[in-house]
């Protein structure tokens, strides 16, 4: 199945969004510069093909631009491929769908609302492996005690920081940028 891909400016650096046809395959944060955006884009989807954006795709961008200029956005309505991801991952990627912008979970109430208590840490890595930041929100995952936790994005947690700062979440002041 053939993958593309674009690249789009948003406020806080080039995204990348890789798409087939059953939907989003990954999002990719920025790094340093464009170039480095792309190639790191491509190190992780590397059958990508730049193409210009669908309709579908084109929503994506605009919903995501929006979010990141600190719009009430939650991107639920985007379509997502899952297809070939570890089922408990699957599940952690929906339900982390559904915090709300501006709203943060810690990685043991996911652990917990998916009925599996006491699998924050798996949680976790799933959460890591996250093909869709932004999307699939996973820097409104916290740990227990409300620090940032990791993020395994590009700029980590001066990214996942600077993010929460956007949605306005209470007590998370950006940190300088590093793009």
């Amino acid at each position: 199945m053939a993958v593309y891909f674009t690249l789009f400016e948003t406020p806080i650096g080039t995204c990348g969004l890789v798409w087939g046809e059953r939907g989003l395959t990954g999002v990719h944060l920025p790094e340093s510069n464009v170039a480095r955006s792309r190639a790191g884009l491509l190190r992780r989807f590397p059958a990508a093909v730049p193409a210009p954006p669908t309709a579908h795709v084109q929503g994506a961008i605009d919903g995501i631009v929006a979010l990141l200029r600190g719009e009430k956005r939650d991107l639920r309505e985007l379509v997502l491929d899952m297809e070939g991801l570890p089922p408990f991952n699957r599940r952690v990627y929906e339900l982390a769908r559904t915090i709300p912008p501006g709203s943060t979970l810690t990685y043991g109430d996911i652990a917990v609302r998916l009925g599996t208590p006491g699998t924050a840490r798996a949680v976790g890595q799933a959460l890591g492996h996250n093909p869709f930041p932004i999307v699939v929100p996973c820097h409104r995952v916290l740990a227990a005690d409300g620090r940032m936790g990791g993020f395994s994005a590009p700029g980590g947690v001066v990214t996942k920081r600077r993010m929460l700062a956007i949605e306005g979440v209470e007590g998370v002041r950006p940190e300088p940028t590093l793009f």
